[in-house]
């Protein structure tokens, strides 16, 4: 949901899909929503669009939104699997970690700080011959977005990199000196710095479109339990009570059983994780679940069954065939060593011993493409690769959604001003390729 410039209502809609083992992504429809953005309103509406682009509800793996309650409702109303969006949810976990008196000051002054060299170009130049009399680099501040937790993080950095510089420029005029910070607001950004700065790079790798992401959530979680956002010797007292509250709610947030299953699921039918990141006593579970899974899908997709599958029957005897009668047993018939027959697999019993190759197979390389790793080995497995075609085509973010939003509203505008044909063409064209 998104409004254009003139504050018109519109809803865009994505869907996600994997046709030859590559990510495929679609704007289906950026509409204009007149009504109410109600959880029954955008629930008719998502129905609405299944229905004109004749999506059938029984394909839909998952649909990925952000934490609104209204659109969280729709989708509970329309009965479908919603995947939080994990950027919005970290993004919330740190504002959750840094609800605290010392590090709201600090940030509420890097704001001032940087709104007070917003609006003076003065300040501006001073700032930058102080940079070059102290060696540092020529750098602008930074404005903290407030939907965007990395953009406080870089407001944080840029404010400690120019410390110096600012100090010196605020404290040459008495009505700014009040903003330089002191050295407990210091210690305070540089513990937030500590916490936050190796979180930096999460949020925009769990944001594409192009590669498989879903399957990382789990890893990531257990990575900031393990590691990033482990207590340390050395950690302040604010340093770890904010680590321990972004972990303790992220790990709350994803402790709901159905996204847990979907998670697990993804991370199961990535070669590089297998079962690497599923707790020891859910393996056999997954794996049955998996089993079972594979079976309906295979079911579904009869025509897509493997050969290996199909148990061949015993011919019938022919018309006018006179029934030979069965000789009697002797003794040392029982006695006899009894000779192996040869049956074909039934199609669990084929499943399961793909599942077994599939997590003895050799171990992959982190930087592997899950995908293309696939479709060297869908042969191989080829019941298992319906598994994975599912299930990593959903994305852990909504940014491919949000993307939509500034080429949909320039296209929008430049219907509304009646720009010239090729500059609307233009717009299309770069909404078509993000």
């Amino acid at each position: 949901m998104w409004s254009s410039r003139t504050c018109e209502p519109y809803m865009s809609v994505t869907v996600h899909f994997i046709q030859d083992w590559e990510m495929k992504t679609a704007c289906l429809q950026s509409s204009y929503f007149p009504q109410d953005h109600t959880g029954e309103h955008i629930s008719e509406a998502l129905q609405d669009a299944a229905a004109s682009w004749k999506l059938q509800e029984k394909h839909l793996v998952a649909i990925t939104t952000d934490n609104g309650s209204n659109i969280v409702k729709a989708v509970e109303l329309n009965g479908w699997l919603r995947m939080q969006c994990f950027g919005h949810r970290l993004h919330l976990a740190i504002g959750h970690g840094m609800n605290d008196k010392r590090v709201t000051r600090a940030i509420s002054l890097c704001k001032r700080i940087v709104s007070c060299f917003s609006y003076s170009w003065k300040k501006r130049r001073h700032l930058a011959e102080v940079q070059i009399q102290l060696g540092l680099p020529s750098h602008q501040l930074i404005t903290e977005s407030a939907t965007r937790w990395g953009s406080r993080q870089q407001m944080i950095e840029r404010v400690l990199e120019q410390e110096g510089a600012l100090a010196k420029v605020l404290s040459n005029d008495k009505k700014t000196r009040h903003l330089v910070p002191t050295w407990q607001d210091l210690e305070v950004l540089e513990a937030v710095q500590k916490v936050l700065k190796p979180l930096q790079d999460f949020t925009d790798a769990l944001s594409g479109e192009e590669y498989v992401t879903l399957s990382y959530v789990k890893p990531v979680l257990h990575l900031f339990n393990e590691s990033l956002l482990a207590c340390e010797e050395g950690d302040s007292e604010l340093c770890k009570s904010i680590k321990t509250s972004i972990v303790e709610y992220l790990n709350s947030k994803y402790s709901d059983p159905t996204a847990t299953d979907l998670l697990e699921m993804a991370t199961f039918v990535d070669p590089r994780f297998r079962a690497t990141y599923i707790p020891s006593e859910k393996v056999d579970a997954l794996k049955h679940r998996v089993v079972l899974e594979v079976e309906t899908l295979l079911a579904d997709q009869s025509s897509c069954q493997p050969p290996y599958l199909h148990v061949p029957t015993v011919p019938e005897a022919a018309d006018g065939e006179a029934a030979v009668a069965p000789k009697a047993k002797t003794l040392a018939s029982f006695f006899k060593q009894r000779t192996a027959t040869t049956t074909a697999p039934t199609m669990r019993g084929a499943i399961e011993n793909e599942l077994s190759s599939y997590l003895q197979s050799a171990s992959v390389e982190s930087d592997t493409d899950p995908l293309k790793w696939w479709k060297d080995h869908e042969v191989v497995f080829p019941a298992l690769s319906h598994l994975a075609k599912k299930y990593l085509l959903v994305p852990a973010t909504s940014s491919p959604s949000e993307r939509v939003f500034s080429c949909s509203g320039n296209i929008v505008t430049c219907h509304r001003a009646s720009l010239k044909p090729d500059a609307v063409d233009r717009l299309v064209f770069l909404a078509q390729n993000l």
